[in-house]
């Protein structure tokens, strides 16, 4: 089997001949620790060095096609500095947020996951219905800055591949908290669920717009929804309100994804997410990731209650990999018997931190290549 052909049996509940071997990815600071513990300074990509310290064939790793379709908001705000103060900066991103981070960063940390920044949220984009009228000319469809030069040609010349290749766009909980803010947003589910829905109804109708005319000339291995909504313990919103306000986007873009043959349709969200996986699969969502283990997520039990409705990828403990040793090895063996069931491809459940030196990531690779049959 190639790669892409392992990752669909896999997630798809079929026979692979191995299980995707993806052990994740860190950051910026991640690897600047490595680059001290014995990863050479001039190797950028650690995964393949740790394969082949280990004698390990090195697998593709699943990728991100961009597909020349833009899902942001065009044009976007002005990436600037507003304020500078002691140990931290007020900055305004490109989605139009003001918030504060520490001096040790600067705004382009705000546009890509470069590591791992904490922010205060000072003001959101939409705060008025006038916000709200003035956003909407943001998110024009035919707008020709949206589109790539050759971006149907671009995509016809990946049809026939051996990766993988998947695409997200974000769910409408993920896209009303960039345009209001998390706490504006909860408050208006229930003050103004009427204007929620307008929003929510606004860009299901712009994605789908956008995903039907990316699934005319290719078809994606896997379509991810972003859609962080839970934290440690509890989701941010019920059950109930999820399938009240949220429901109807996630079953339209699976009808989407699976009338063009899309295999894995699966949504990402941090936090305990267990309370919300019975809707997502009512939702159409086959696959679920990272699944934080220090949320409360235990995917040996997930496996056990779901069984083949849900698939999964994540799920080991970045805590163990920061211990290493006998705790490493005894949650990769905890997580053995669910990952040779099938539909999970294991990976570290968030992006891999600093804290996990460069001799635990090498054995994790070792022990992660056991358990999924390349070792």
């Amino acid at each position: 089997m190639n790669d892409r052909e392992r990752f669909i049996a896999t997630m798809t509940f079929q026979k692979p001949d191995r299980i995707p071997l993806h052990p994740g990815g860190g950051r910026k600071s991640t690897l600047a620790a490595w680059h001290q513990q014995g990863l050479p300074a001039d190797v950028s990509d650690y995964t393949s060095y740790a394969f082949k310290q280990l004698g390990i064939p090195t697998p593709p790793q699943a990728g991100w096609i961009d597909p020349g379709v833009d899902f942001r908001m065009v044009p976007q705000f002005e990436e600037k500095l507003i304020e500078r103060r002691p140990g931290s900066l007020v900055v305004q991103d490109w989605k139009g947020n003001i918030c504060e981070i520490s001096d040790q960063y600067d705004v382009s940390y705000l546009r890509n996951a470069i590591d791992f920044v904490t922010r205060a949220w000072i003001k959101c984009p939409v705060e008025s219905r006038a916000d709200w009228e003035a956003m909407k000319l943001r998110y024009n469809v035919e707008d020709p800055r949206r589109y790539a030069q050759g971006w149907q040609a671009k995509l016809h010349a990946v049809r026939d591949r051996d990766r993988v290749m998947g695409m997200s766009f974000n769910g409408p909980f993920w896209q009303l908290r960039e345009w209001l803010g998390f706490e504006n947003l909860c408050m208006l589910l229930l003050d103004d669920p009427d204007f929620a829905r307008e929003m929510i109804a606004f860009w299901e109708g712009f994605t789908s717009a956008l995903l039907e005319r990316i699934l005319e000339h290719f078809t994606p291995d896997f379509l991810m929804i972003n859609e962080d909504m839970a934290y440690k313990i509890k989701p941010m919103i019920s059950p109930e309100m999820a399938h009240q306000f949220l429901a109807p986007s996630w079953v339209r873009w699976g009808k989407l994804a699976k009338a063009a043959g899309v295999p894995v349709y699966e949504v990402d969200s941090d936090g305990y997410v267990g309370d919300l996986i019975p809707v997502w699969i009512e939702s159409g969502f086959g696959g679920n990731c990272p699944m934080e283990v220090a949320a409360g997520n235990d995917l040996p039990a997930f496996r056990r209650q779901y069984g083949t409705r849900m698939a999964y990828r994540g799920g080991v403990d970045k805590r163990a990999m920061a211990k290493g040793g006998k705790v490493l090895r005894a949650e990769i063996d905890r997580l053995a018997p669910a990952i040779r069931s099938g539909g999970i491809v294991p990976s570290c459940d968030h992006g891999i931190p600093a804290d996990v030196s460069w001799p635990n990531f090498v054995e994790y690779c070792r022990l992660l290549a056991e358990v999924t049959g390349w070792a």
